[in-house]
């Protein structure tokens, strides 16, 4: 039996989550892998604050003014409830909303919007998805992007 002091051994172990995105992930793959791959939400989009959409569902046609409506007028439920939330030249009736999070309905689809520190997630979903799997789906890409100060 050799005993070889001098020389060293290193292991290194590379783990894939797939539960959660990575910093260097582009925003569609964002969309992609970690919205839309979940089935439960069937159309996404990733914008700025500023309006500019960073990735989308590929006949998810939002514009960067619904955007920037929505975000206008996050934090207030009496214009919300008035006007209603469009997106992707629909317009969806208003349900609640708080400060990170609107839902919003219309007939068997509705919306999840999530709002980060630099960021919105605008997620819409179809039956028989039900609102609270968007939700959870939405949210929790949502709270991994806040994490990471997006």
């Amino acid at each position: 039996m050799s005993n070889n002091t001098s020389s060293s051994c290193s292991l290194s172990f590379v783990v894939q989550s797939s539960v959660l995105p990575t910093p260097t992930m582009s925003w569609q793959t964002y969309v992609d892998a970690h919205l839309l791959d979940t089935k439960v939400v069937n159309q996404a989009a990733i914008a700025g604050h500023d309006g500019s959409v960073w990735a989308a569902s590929a006949d998810f046609k939002i514009t960067n003014e619904e955007i920037k409506k929505i975000l206008q007028n996050f934090n207030d439920s009496d214009v919300l409830a008035t006007s209603g939330v469009t997106v992707a030249n629909t317009k969806y009736f208003f349900l609640s909303c708080n400060e990170k999070v609107i839902r919003a309905k219309k007939g068997l689809e509705g919306l999840h919007i999530m709002k980060t520190v630099q960021a919105i997630i605008i997620a819409q979903y179809k039956e028989p998805t039900v609102p609270e799997q968007c939700a959870a789906v939405t949210e929790k890409l949502g709270e991994y992007l806040i994490t990471t100060g997006f």
